[in-house]
């Protein structure tokens, strides 16, 4: 009986399959880092292309800011120069105003009030005088604050009743304290222009009521 020896030929095909193992372990590495680098690269390129955007917009971004600095300092520039321009119109406008506070006091005065004084201060005017009655002193405020064009605003200080003379010839009259505002020119062609544009309003000025001052 013929005997054969197979160890020999098993332990060679072992030997095979485990090299054939372990070198399909080193070829799966070198694939897996081949992969790796692949994607690193490719994310890399990636991260290098949106920094240079973000580094684009980060330059126009800063290019807006210094200009949208530029424009709020030419706007404060600008703002300071109309103000400086409503200054020197004020102060030109204002130079008039001692003549139509006098003209209106002489239009709007009823007969019955009589002035001893008045004092401008800004834009205020505080006014004293003597009234025969309460109701000329309502009929003055009445005309300082619906009639004349160029004040507005009126209010009533003070109001008390006294005497003017001594002996028989004293009356008994009412002393009052009001102020009232006049206008700029320019606030009086901005209510003009008000009133032009309400529906109903008329260009033609009202007749101005003939009144006596004493």
């Amino acid at each position: 009986m013929i005997k054969i020896n197979l160890l020999p030929h098993r332990e060679e095909k072992r030997k095979q399959k485990k090299a054939a193992f372990y070198a399909l372990l080193a070829l799966g590495a070198i694939v897996g880092v081949g992969v790796v680098l692949l994607v690193g690269g490719y994310n890399a390129r990636e991260i290098s292309i949106q920094n240079e955007r973000n580094h684009v917009i980060k330059t126009a971004i800063s290019g807006l800011d210094k200009k949208i600095a530029e424009i709020a300092t030419l706007k404060q520039e600008i703002e300071a120069l109309k103000a400086r321009q409503q200054a020197v119109e004020d102060l030109q406008g204002d130079r008039n105003q001692p003549v139509y506070l006098l003209d209106e006091l002489v239009k709007q005065i009823p007969s019955g009030v009589y002035l001893k004084g008045f004092k401008q201060e800004g834009q205020k005017v505080a006014i004293g005088g003597y009234a025969q009655s309460q109701e000329r002193v309502s009929e003055l405020l009445g005309n300082l604050a619906g009639v004349s064009p160029w004040l507005e605003r009126p209010e009533l200080v003070e109001v008390k009743s006294t005497g003017l003379g001594q002996g028989k010839t004293a009356k008994k009259v009412v002393e009052f304290n009001l102020s009232v505002n006049i206008k700029r020119p320019r606030d009086k062609d901005a209510a003009a222009s008000g009133a032009k544009g309400k529906p109903g309003g008329s260009d033609a000025p009202s007749p101005a009521k003939s009144q006596e001052r004493g």
